[in-house]
């Protein structure tokens, strides 16, 4: 193990990169966040990295290690929203407009968080939310990840845009995960990775509904251009070269198609998916009332409230703020999901009291991969999950249902 003194100069490193990155240009993932305790800050920036996950005190403690790990390109990948990065900001500064109202004289010592999700019971609300390109974190991937997974016991969502196949990552998980499907213009490559995911027994799919147009990463195309690696055996040009590393579109020939993107998807793409597959559909991408209406209209088993980690889109509006609209035009008629944001077992808490069935995580999980691979996954979860628990008898609740709207206001 390192000594103190090359730890601490180890970090020192770190924060002089930092101060050259256009990372701090966004607080949300700079070192001194809105999420940073502020009464702390020189110990926070003269602190050493965390050595191994045990010494980790929240899930931020992963990120710098992360840093240090993961090339820039790769950094500026997980890290970019898009454009001005407002609605990134604004998925974590939103949740200080919400406060969480304790109740006292309650027997707490005993707590439920399992949730029921479309038929399967889970022991806890906490979904692995889908990220694509696990593998330019930690060679494992998205199996470090899956096996992390299996001890917390979470569902899984596995992208389209996974460095690791759906059957191997099922067989990681050691039970059934969810795919989440980038649907592309040419709907036989939907209809593709609709049959392969169940035939791999994939109980349902989440299907991506954000992902329309260009985007502009402003944190990942500097960062990229700092990096002085040879990538081109990884990254070739070309849609068919962009999905070299995805097992996904394994057999397709995606010769005269333009793009990835999804600009031609109506809602008539539910219908035919329906048709297609057996398999449950979640919508995910949905951040208005009147989107989730239509949604429940076109026969959808859930959505997902998400603005795809702030890389959809740059409209300013953190998803707990959008949240309130959802349930209240679903009226509990389909499955609610949330993600984007989401850091602390208070955010989460927050979310299920204002309707959330669950509630996915990404960054936070990549920061553990990035940082120690799966041990790094499992613990960022246990974190979660026991700060979950932690607020979940701070307000007197004993099992996620009792977690109500009089259990939250609006500052």
């Amino acid at each position: 193990m390192p000594s103190f003194a090359d730890r601490f100069e180890n970090r020192r490193r770190l924060l002089q990169w930092l101060s050259a990155s256009p990372l701090l240009a966004s607080p949300s993932l700079a070192l001194g966040g809105v999420d940073r305790p502020s009464k702390l800050p020189e110990l926070e920036a003269n602190a050493p990295l965390i050595a191994k996950p045990e010494e980790a005190i929240n899930v931020f403690d992963f990120e710098p290690v992360f840093f240090k790990n993961v090339p820039p390109a790769h950094i500026g990948y997980m890290a970019s929203g898009i454009d001005a990065e407002t609605t990134l900001k604004a998925n974590r500064e939103a949740f200080d407009k919400y406060y969480l109202r304790p109740r006292r004289m309650v027997d707490v010592s005993k707590v439920d968080t399992s949730v029921e999700i479309l038929g399967t019971r889970y022991p806890n609300p906490i979904i692995i939310a889908p990220t694509g390109g696990n593998k330019s974190f930690y060679p494992e991937g998205e199996v470090a990840v899956a096996r992390a997974a299996k001890t917390g016991g979470h569902l899984e969502m596995l992208s389209t845009s996974a460095t690791t196949s759906v059957e191997d990552c099922t067989a990681a998980r050691g039970a059934p995960i969810w795919f989440q499907l980038y649907a592309s213009p040419k709907w036989e490559i939907a209809e593709h990775h609709l049959k392969r995911a169940e035939r791999a027994g994939c109980p349902a799919v989440a299907i991506t509904v954000d992902r329309v147009a260009g985007r502009n990463q402003e944190t990942f195309f500097r960062l990229r251009a700092k990096d002085t690696r040879e990538c081109k055996t990884c990254h070739e040009p070309g849609v068919q070269g962009s999905v070299k590393r995805k097992p996904a579109y394994d057999g397709l020939d995606l010769t005269g198609v333009p793009n990835l993107q999804s600009a031609n998807m109506t809602w008539d793409f539910i219908k035919r998916a329906r048709d297609t597959t057996k398999m449950k559909i979640v919508i995910k991408g949905i951040l208005t009332g009147e989107d989730a209406a239509l949604a429940v209209k076109y026969g959808a088993d859930g959505l997902i409230v998400s603005n795809h980690g702030a890389r959809g889109e740059d409209s300013g509006r953190g998803t707990i703020d959008v949240l309130p609209e959802v349930v209240e035009a679903v009226k509990g008629r389909i499955l609610v999901l949330v993600d984007s944001g989401f850091r602390r077992g208070t955010d989460i808490a927050k979310a299920l009291a204002m309707g959330a069935n669950a509630v996915g995580v990404g960054r936070p999980y990549l920061w553990g991969l990035g940082a120690f691979g799966e041990a790094g996954v499992a613990k960022v979860l246990e974190i979660l999950r026991t700060e979950t628990r932690v607020a979940m008898m701070q307000c007197g609740v004993r099992t996620v249902k009792e977690l109500t709207p009089a259990f939250v206001r609006r500052v």
